[in-house]
């Protein structure tokens, strides 16, 4: 059996900085609310007329592919993460196909939202893994900006999430000693509400445009954030210790952990619960916020090439989210 590795990684994010004192001026906030909330001092929001979701995809693929001396040409398969897509419907998996230029190479789109990305690394790698396919991309691109309710009544999330865009080339590898090693993904619907945007959805026999501004609350974003902090701040740990005994580590063994970028307030009580050192834990969500999908991905790309990768690193990926759904993916660089 073959092994996947990661030969690329790559990043996109909007040049559109929106700061806390920018986001004061148009709601009772402040820095020192948010900061102190959720860690966040800025993020990146698309610029209409220049960011498309597939379009700071296909940024970020370029990247992971021109890191790992790969041609496009040469991409088999497409694994594309999103909650945001640029239409209802296709897929945003296609427009990054058709952006690349590519061939009619086959695209899956994922709707895991937070774990998009460890959900659909583990997908690839089995694809790999199997010989099905040699070089496929895996990306998680958001545009969540354009949703957001700026305003008091929406600041509970206006103030937590940005856009932006980061992918990996996974590569077929015969190298046993290198790529990832496990991947652990879990779900529990019994919470799918209390992180939820309800429509548009099929399931309700009003679902036209001038019937969701109607019922405006339904197509607006709700999240319980006590509920998801308290669930969150167990399962991270949780899945990151499981995924590393199950594979014969500790945590001690652990180079770097590279968690969905929820909260700061989240990742610090992983890093406690964990005891690791600043140099194990990776963070980025003070100039980015909350990116969904796309949050591990950009942190990655961070990473690499900032040179906090080096060969033979344990890194584990680590993600919850709305579905709930969590899980890890577990590699030697």
């Amino acid at each position: 059996m073959y092994k996947s590795r990661i030969t690329g990684t790559g990043h996109y994010v909007p040049d559109r900085i929106i700061t806390n004192e920018m986001l004061s001026q148009w709601m009772d906030t402040s820095d020192e609310w948010i900061l102190e909330r959720t860690g966040i001092r800025e993020r990146r929001w698309f610029e209409p007329g220049k960011d498309t979701v597939s379009g700071m995809a296909a940024n970020a693929c370029k990247n992971a592919l021109e890191l790992a001396g790969i041609p496009a040409s040469q991409v088999d398969f497409i694994v594309f993460a999103t909650i945001t897509p640029d239409y209802y419907f296709p897929g945003s998996g296609v427009l990054l196909q058709r952006d690349l230029g590519l061939g009619p190479v086959p695209a899956l789109d994922i709707r895991n939202q937070c774990s998009g990305f460890v959900y659909g690394l583990s997908v690839a790698d089995q694809y790999i893994r199997s010989g099905v396919y040699k070089n496929v991309l895996v990306v998680g691109s958001e545009i969540q900006s354009s949703a957001l309710d700026i305003s008091n009544e929406g600041r509970a999330m206006a103030v937590i999430f940005g856009d932006g865009a980061g992918a990996v080339l996974l590569t077929r590898s015969e190298d046993e000693s290198r790529g990832i090693l496990d991947s652990i993904l879990y779900s529990d619907g019994n919470f799918a509400e209390e992180l939820i945007l309800k429509d548009p959805g099929s399931s309700r026999p009003l679902r036209r445009i001038e019937d969701l501004a109607v019922q405006a609350a339904e197509s607006k974003p709700f999240m319980n954030g006590n509920q998801v902090f308290r669930h969150a701040v167990q399962r991270f740990p949780e899945v990151t210790l499981e995924i590393l005994q199950k594979n014969g580590f500790s945590k001690e063994d652990l180079n770097l952990l590279i968690p969905h970028q929820a909260n700061l307030r989240i990742t610090r009580y992983i890093q406690e619960q964990l005891t690791l050192p600043e140099e194990k834990i990776v963070s980025n969500i003070e100039r980015f916020g909350n990116t969904t999908a796309a949050s591990i991905p950009i942190a990655l790309s961070e990473a690499n090439l900032a040179g906090r990768l080096k060969p033979n690193d344990l890194v584990c990926l680590t993600a919850f989210g709305s579905g709930f759904t969590w899980g890890s993916n577990l590699m030697r660089w």
